[in-house]
């Protein structure tokens, strides 16, 4: 049952379903976006970027902004409440900066940043990382909104899934040229594989990389020209997600759309599944006369955030990593406190729980023993250019 302030289960499956169409169409996501955001009462929103590589950051899709305040942002999103929860958040977890409003109102980049702008609270999640960049799907409030409340998170926790989906598929596709009328060659081009299949589960199509994947044989093969998982577990997981998919049920639990098929030997594949029958999608795959798209591809090793194993290594809270960041760029301790909005002894105190946890003594040794935890940021090698 959905449990949301204001928002019919009609609406919630219109907004889902127009999520998925952005997979394969990303020009549509600046409606996608307008759709999520009046779903919570928002004045904007959009799709952040954040590029690790060229250490940028780029508003996509956005609307509801005034441009400076986007410049502003994008200057500043390093030191932003945003980039200090997504070190240490999942992929799809849900944050808004008032969860903790007086800590808000108090931080510089309240006072820098939003406030100038009549800018009260933002909601966001990270949805992909992959290939040295990191997305988030964002919307927020004015002056004359009230903080979003949990009514709201509540919605943006169902919307996750899907929005974390649909940029997977779109990048694990490297979308180029699928409107092409030489579709079987793009196809063939991508690095993941892409096996289209009936509703009742039989495929129709394969690509290379797909035919590449089956003859290996180590995870998946073809039964009875159904797509199979060698591993029991994942084989019953995988035909009940195609069954579903085949289905659409647009608000299906979000383990539904994505399966792990292991190889039995440390190793295997990530299935993403799409329905493709529904939606501006279907007229994309139309030739094959498919019900349902599976992208299955290896794991993608994900370069981690500044100070995100760092924080994993040595079981560092949010809280303390925000303060060792800052620390991290050269602030003092007065300094800190008042960009985070803390005071001067909470900073301290946080500190003195960062020296226990890493063992060391001194701010120094602390820094040094960051800066060399810290992987670097590689350029992609020239053999794997235009793979994911």
């Amino acid at each position: 049952m959905i449990d949301l302030e204001g928002v019919t289960a009609g609406q919630l499956s219109d907004v889902i379903g127009a999520i998925y169409d952005c997979a394969l169409d990303p020009e549509r996501w600046p409606a996608a976006c307008r759709s999520v955001a009046d779903l919570c009462a928002s004045t904007g929103g959009g799709i952040c970027v954040h590029d690790l590589q060229q250490v940028r950051n780029d508003q996509l899709f956005v609307f509801g902004y005034q441009p400076e305040f986007l410049q502003t942002l994008g200057s500043r999103f390093a030191d932003s409440p945003m980039a200090a929860a997504d070190i240490v958040s999942n992929v799809g977890d849900v944050n808004s900066l008032a969860m903790e409003p007086r800590q808000l109102l108090e931080s510089r980049f309240y006072r820098e940043v939003l406030a100038p702008y009549g800018l009260t609270d933002m909601i966001w999640f990270p949805a992909l990382r992959t290939g040295g960049r990191m997305a988030s799907l964002h919307a927020s409030r004015n002056d004359r909104k009230p903080y979003y409340q949990q009514h709201d998170l509540r919605l943006f926790r169902l919307l996750a899934p899907h929005v974390c989906r649909a940029l997977a598929i779109s990048d694990a596709l490297d979308i180029r040229a699928l409107r092409s009328e030489m579709l079987e060659k793009t196809l063939d081009g991508l690095a993941a594989g892409v096996f289209l299949t009936a509703r009742d589960g039989h495929v129709v199509y394969m690509n290379a990389a797909a035919e590449r994947q089956v003859r290996a044989g180590h995870a998946i093969r073809l039964a009875h020209n159904r797509l199979s998982a060698v591993d029991p577990a994942a084989r019953a997981a995988l035909a009940s997600s195609i069954d579903d998919a085949a289905r659409a049920e647009p608000a299906m639990p979000p383990g539904a759309h994505a399966v792990a098929i292991p190889d039995g030997v440390g190793g295997g594949y990530v299935a993403t599944l799409l329905p493709i029958e529904n939606g501006q999608r279907s007229g994309i795959l139309a030739p094959f006369a498919a019900s349902v798209a599976v992208f299955v591809q290896d794991p993608i090793e994900v370069p981690l955030m500044p100070g995100e194993a760092f924080a994993r290594l040595h079981g560092l809270t949010g809280a303390e990593l925000r303060v060792l960041m800052a620390l991290a760029q050269g602030l003092g301790g007065m300094a800190v406190a008042e960009m985070l909005g803390i005071s001067e002894p909470t900073v301290r105190t946080h500190l003195q729980r960062i020296f226990s946890k890493t063992g060391t003594a001194r701010q120094s040794d602390l820094l040094g023993l960051l800066h060399r935890a810290t992987p670097p940021v590689r350029a992609p090698h020239p053999q794997s250019v235009g793979c994911r």
